[in-house]
């Protein structure tokens, strides 16, 4: 394993936090109630109605089965948070003018429609919304109305989490029980299953969403990867942290992250279709095939940069063969 001076870790992430305070100077976000009451300012409403009571409008409790389409009863802002809006807590400021784009988990360019239908099969657990129906299109002109003003296919400062160091070690669940039982319990309970709004039925979603279980994200969501959920948890957890004041160090944030994503939570078929070009699949997933030789619970846990170290020598490999110039001699007579 690399071995680094001490220090080192706390030298990387005062460079990472300067850059990324410099960075998210510049945030804005349109005023959305600002719009006049007509067709598209109630379909950007709409839109933002829907990020935030996702539940109440197509979760599985809602009474016309024709509008079931999550597959349980979490919010998309629940990861988007504020409804799509803060800095470094996965916003949707921006996000427009990045689409169409390769997607390297599908391996084929995609639409914002497809982008958004990709959470509606894996972090809410359920099924794609019709591309031409209403409540995709209300999602669209939300996601197209925050993102005024910002240049197609520029770098949007705050999008994203806030980058966290690697450890040069496996984040320890069992380290990461503890941490949770001090600082998540109260939000979000003992066994992960959240806070309800109300009762089991009534479409009203949670106050805290559970974190693993029958009614969180499945096995096929970013948020299942530690290094999603890693840079999520230490800017933006327990509720009311922000990027700028973390109140979990590094490693704790590592560790409770690698808590969470151990504990049970509904699978998703066919996992092994995702990533056709291995060499593009992220260092963090936690299902195979993987392009290199470390095992599953490495690509779980960590530690990441031997994996990307190996992954890295594999792209060039397939590079160099890619740009060799091809054999153009005589084939041998018979």
């Amino acid at each position: 394993m690399r071995k680094y001076p001490p220090g080192i870790l706390c030298a990387a992430f005062v460079a990472l936090s300067l850059a990324q305070h410099a960075a998210a100077e510049s945030w804005t976000v349109p005023a959305v109630d600002e719009l006049a009451d007509d067709t598209w300012g109630r379909a950007v409403r709409l839109g933002r109605e829907l990020m935030v009571a996702t539940p109440n409008l197509i979760g599985p409790e809602v009474t016309d089965p024709a509008h079931r389409f999550s597959g349980n009863n979490l919010s998309c802002q629940n990861c988007h948070l504020h409804a799509g809006t803060g800095k470094f807590a996965l916003p949707f400021v921006g996000v427009f003018g990045d689409f169409p784009q390769y997607r390297a988990r599908e391996g084929q360019i995609r639409s914002l429609e497809d982008r958004i239908n990709g959470c509606m099969n894996r972090s809410m657990n359920g099924r794609e919304l019709p591309i031409d129906g209403p409540e995709m299109q209300a999602m669209v002109a939300y996601i197209k109305f925050l993102s005024i003003g910002i240049p197609i296919g520029a770098k949007t400062p705050g999008r994203g989490t806030a980058a966290v160091p690697l450890l040069e070690r496996a984040a320890d669940p069992t380290r990461g029980a503890a941490v949770y039982a001090r600082v998540c319990t109260t939000c979000h309970g003992a066994d992960g299953a959240g806070k309800r709004r109300g009762v089991v039925g009534d479409a009203k979603g949670y106050e805290f969403p559970p974190l693993w279980g029958p009614d969180s994200f499945n096995d096929g969501a970013g948020m299942a990867r530690i290094i999603t959920m890693v840079g999520f948890v230490h800017s933006n957890m327990p509720a009311g942290t922000t990027w700028e004041t973390p109140a979990l160090t590094i490693e704790e944030a590592w560790d409770v992250a690698a808590f969470v994503d151990s504990q049970p939570r509904p699978h998703m078929k066919d996992l092994d279709r995702d990533y056709p070009n291995r060499l593009q699949k992220p260092v963090d997933a936690i299902y195979g095939p993987y392009p290199d030789p470390f095992g599953q619970e490495q690509h779980r846990f960590g530690p990441f940069q031997p994996i990307k170290d190996a992954v890295g020598r594999l792209r060039g490999s397939a590079m160099n063969q890619s740009a060799a110039p091809a054999d153009l001699s005589e084939p041998t007579k018979q």
